[in-house]
């Protein structure tokens, strides 16, 4: 018996070649009727013999196309309308725009087999695509996903090409960036002067690179700068060119083979190096590590990723199996996209540029995700998983949150799902403001939201608050550790109270000093601060963040007074002019405001072991001190510390490191190895933690056994791993980040969160603390 069905598809179901499936599907199963995409995802109306139905659905559900992503496949009986056959009928503007913008994913196994094919059409053309692979949020200007819609419209297919898109069976039905070397996209070398170079672009490539050439490379959402990656001149020539004299730098390798003369490679690590994101992974170094040191400085890590374009497997190859590959952005500006900028901002410092004429809509910087130990996490969300949504039970329409002044990315909600935006950068410049506004425009505009509650960081001079002032509806102000803890309570589905453990850099705090140690009680629409680190001045503010020996200075002066800075003068010879100084900002309170952060702890005793005194990028110093942790295991030998609990609950605990921090220093000067030194100081911080957490539990036996651990000193995987492994075997569930990272990029999970509890509450007395001293 024949009868009929309406089927609506939403979420990642665009740019993923679901129509062609869903095309191919029916005719096997001898039902007519249409697939259509619109705002609202994918629809259908399908007829034929109730069995075959049932298994079209079935069909659907299990077994969609490898790069989709279902959220809700809804059903409904229809009239029969007597079609003859089945169609893929034109997209409509019809419906919610819920559907999930389509991610950019790595170039395919088949098109691969194509491009190296001698006999096929588009042999070594490097923007060779299908439905399964290819460039999407970066070339798409509205929706729903068409070509006409897309920088790939001023691109008229030619027959070839124009036949595989229209065919149902061929897997480029309805590829929109389909291409080839007659129709499509081209590349073309250019001197840093203007002038092109002669012969095939990316053979001549290949030549200066191995000849020793800085070469900047048009990407999928960007340029990067390349070099060969075993001369050690050229890259020391790069990081001056580029001002960039220590950060590591990224490579790209042929093939996961590669990778694994380099870095420690294990199963997760080739699931990750391999998938269709294909984010930069960092990884161990392997002992054998054979290339120069100065790509990684000092770092037992190296951040790797394989080619994730036609055109990078093109430039990779046995005489170039590593290549550098970093941003090509002036530091401190958003990531450089545009032609036309390209060779102004590059002049200097690239030799030439490989560019081509597809236009980037919106740029991308490469993910990065951290793996250690068959356990990976999230160090920057972006290209090939923006802006894929994370689900959550609450209402969330017209909420957007516009995140932190570090490594920032906002989110917007739509129903019950929070889009993360890719990662904007440091939001201290007007380049990178103007950036994030573009980006959140253009979001907002495609998904169809209008804010009506924006929620900011707490902080009053962070260049997010003014840009909310700029947008209608609300505001609320959000404690930046309130916000990491309820982004990983998202990140988890925790909705109840519980403990947060949250170790950070910098974050306002309720009582306007800086936070950064903190140990919360609480959900989303309150928090108790239960306990933090003891606080000490940071002279010359600011500055002491960049030169770590200014924080060390404070910190010891002010823990333990004239011994203190006799260390000072002792471990700091050559600041001893600038020593008096400093002291007096502290003794006249001087720009020298009050800080008890994990990452200034972290940076103050790398600069008393002469680790780093001197960072030259975000957060060298405290990263420089965990590298010496890397495959440590616990040990019970660890520095003192002590919890002050006199007026516990009514007051926070407050954590006094000075006992440790005495022994540490003393140790230093009398030569014990810095590796045992560094050792102890961490498993001090990591039994500081656990310990407070029971000592609270004990007295207050109601509080949560769950704990979230969030904030980015969470990146130091010692810390991250035994402060887990140890509130575990005390009972407590530990949760820590999967779909976002830990640091900054994270935060505006939880800001949007926490205002969704609170659209009526806009003071800050709205916010539940026992104490904010």
């Amino acid at each position: 018996m024949s009868s009929g069905l309406e089927v609506h598809i939403n979420g990642r179901v665009q740019g993923v070649g679901f129509r062609p499936f869903i095309f191919s599907l029916a005719k096997k199963l001898n039902l007519k009727g249409t697939v259509q995409n619109n705002l609202d995802g994918i629809r259908i109306y399908v007829e034929g013999e109730e069995a075959e139905l049932s298994s079209f659905v079935q069909a659907i559900k299990e077994a969609p196309p490898q790069l989709s992503r279902i959220r809700d496949v809804l059903v409904s009986k229809a009239p029969i309308r007597g079609v003859t056959e089945f169609s893929i009928i034109a997209s409509e503007r019809l419906g919610d725009s819920s559907v999930i913008i389509p991610i950019d994913s790595s170039v395919c196994k088949d098109c691969l087999k194509e491009m190296f094919d001698p006999t096929d059409f588009r042999y070594r053309y490097p923007f060779i695509n299908c439905t399964q692979c290819g460039p999407r949020y970066t070339i798409i200007d509205e929706l729903p996903y068409d070509r006409v819609s897309t920088s790939m419209r001023s691109f008229s297919m030619c027959e070839k090409c124009q036949g595989e898109y229209e065919d149902p069976f061929n897997r480029r039905h309805h590829a929109q960036p389909i291409a080839c070397p007659s129709c499509g996209p081209k590349v073309k070398l250019f001197t840093i002067d203007g002038d092109e170079v002669a012969g095939d672009p990316i053979i001549q490539t290949q030549n200066l690179l191995q000849e020793g050439a800085i070469i900047a490379i048009k990407g999928l959402g960007g340029y990067h700068l390349s070099c060969k990656a075993s001369d050690s001149a050229v890259i020391e020539r790069l990081r001056v060119r580029k001002n960039r004299p220590i950060r590591p730098l990224a490579l790209m390798v042929a093939d996961i083979q590669v990778a694994k003369e380099i870095g420690e490679v294990d199963e997760t690590a080739v699931k990750h190096l391999e998938s269709p994101e294909r984010p930069i992974v960092v990884l161990n170094k392997k002992d054998s590590f054979h290339l120069p040191e100065i790509i990684a400085p000092g770092m037992n890590t190296i951040g790797v990723m394989l080619p994730y374009t036609p055109l990078h497997y093109l430039l990779l190859d046995d005489q170039l199996p590593y290549l550098v590959m970093t941003s090509a952005n002036p530091s401190g500006q958003p990531i450089l996209y545009e032609d036309s900028q390209a060779f102004d901002y590059l002049k200097g410092i690239a030799d030439y540029i490989l560019l081509n004429d597809r236009i980037i809509l919106h740029p991308l910087d490469d993910s990065v995700v951290r793996v250690q130990k068959d356990v990976s996490f999230f160090m920057r969300r972006s290209r090939g998983f923006v802006p894929d949504p994370i689900l959550t039970r609450s209402d969330v329409e017209g909420i957007v949150a516009l995140g932190g002044q570090q490594k920032n990315t906002f989110a917007l909600g739509k129903h019950n799902e929070i889009f993360l935006s890719p990662h904007i950068g440091n939001m201290d410049s007007v380049e990178v403001t103007l950036f994030h506004q573009k980006t959140f425009e253009h979001l907002t505009t495609w998904m169809g939201i209008e804010p009506n509650v924006i929620a900011i960081d707490y902080h009053p001079n962070y260049a997010t608050t003014p840009l909310a002032k700029e947008l209608k509806g609300q505001t609320v102000q959000v404690q930046h550790h309130h916000a990491h803890m309820v982004s990983c309570m998202t990140d988890n589905g925790i909705h109840e109270a519980c403990f947060g453990i949250i170790l950070d850099g910098t974050g306002y705090g309720m009582d306007h000093s800086i936070w950064g140690f903190e140990l919360f009680h609480g959900d989303a629409s309150s928090f108790t601060r239960i306990a933090h680190l003891k606080q000490t001045p940071l002279p010359s503010g600011e500055k002491a963040i960049y030169e770590p020996w200014r924080n060390a200075v404070g910190m010891l002066y002010a823990l333990f007074a004239e011994q203190g800075i006799e260390w000072a003068n002792l471990l700091f010879p050559e600041k001893k002019e600038n020593i008096p100084v400093l002291l007096h900002l502290i003794k006249n309170q001087i720009n020298s405001p009050l800080a008890g952060t994990c990452g200034r702890l972290f940076d103050a005793v790398s600069a008393i072991l002469g680790v780093c005194h001197e960072s030259t990028y975000d957060g060298e110093a405290a990263i420089r001190l965990s590298e010496f942790m890397i495959s440590k295991v616990w040990r019970e030998d660890e520095y003192p510390f002590e919890l002050d609990m006199d007026s516990y609950p009514e007051q926070p605990i407050q954590l006094d490191f000075s006992s440790g921090l005495k022994l540490l220093v003393e140790d230093y000067i009398n030569s014990v190895p810095i590796s045992k030194i560094i050792c102890k100081f961490h498993q001090m911080v990591v039994s500081a933690c656990v310990g407070t957490i029971i000592e609270a539990k004990k007295i207050e036996p109601t509080l949560s056994s769950k704990v979230v651990l969030s904030g980015g000193c969470f990146h130091n995987d010692f810390l991250s791993t035994n402060i887990a492994r140890k509130l575990k075997e005390q009972g407590f569930e530990v949760y820590t980040h999967n779909q976002v990272p830990c640091n900054d990029g994270g935060l505006a999970l939880g800001q949007l969160m926490i205002a969704a509890t609170k659209k009526t509450e806009m003071e800050r007395d709205s916010y539940v603390h026992r104490c904010t001293s």
